[in-house]
């Protein structure tokens, strides 16, 4: 498996995984615009200013999606997501352990945060089977309902 940069098919299959408002904004957190077209998508997912990634496998599949970026000194990882088709297969682990590795080293800070609501239940079990414990968030908490993370 390899994190690839993400190619228009990808964005427009991940597109299809989304249900409906909820599910998007459970996945993307607030202010991004349903029902989406591709140039909405692109536009709101940054693409231009994040670091975004897909995981593929060996085959060329799209597995996984995830992004990161430098936040309070720490690689925060953001809109992790793994395609339905390889949900349960251990594919969320390694999504982290690539993008961990890559933007620790990218971005020279020594631990990884995230957010996650607090209703995600299957996202917190994959958080901390990789390592990542609750802790309070420094600030103003951004968003209702939601946990703050770190991995050192």
């Amino acid at each position: 498996m390899q994190l690839i940069e993400p190619l228009e098919s990808h964005l427009i299959e991940m597109m299809g995984w989304f249900a409906n408002a909820q599910e998007l904004e459970n996945w993307s957190g607030p202010n991004f615009r349903y029902p989406f077209d591709l140039a909405s998508f692109i536009d709101d997912l940054k693409l231009g200013t994040l670091n975004s990634f897909v995981l593929v496998s060996n085959e060329a599949e799209f597995l996984a999606f995830g992004q990161y970026y430098q936040r309070l000194g720490k690689c925060h990882l953001g809109r992790l997501l793994v395609n339905p088709k390889y949900r349960g297969k251990g594919i969320a682990l390694e999504l982290m352990r690539q993008i961990c590795k890559l933007g620790l080293n990218k971005l020279a800070v020594e631990a990884c945060s995230l957010f996650v609501l607090t209703h995600n239940h299957s996202a917190i079990k994959a958080y901390e089977k990789f390592g990542f414990t609750c802790v309070n968030y420094p600030e103003d908490m951004p968003l209702d309902n939601c946990l703050y993370m770190i991995k050192s």
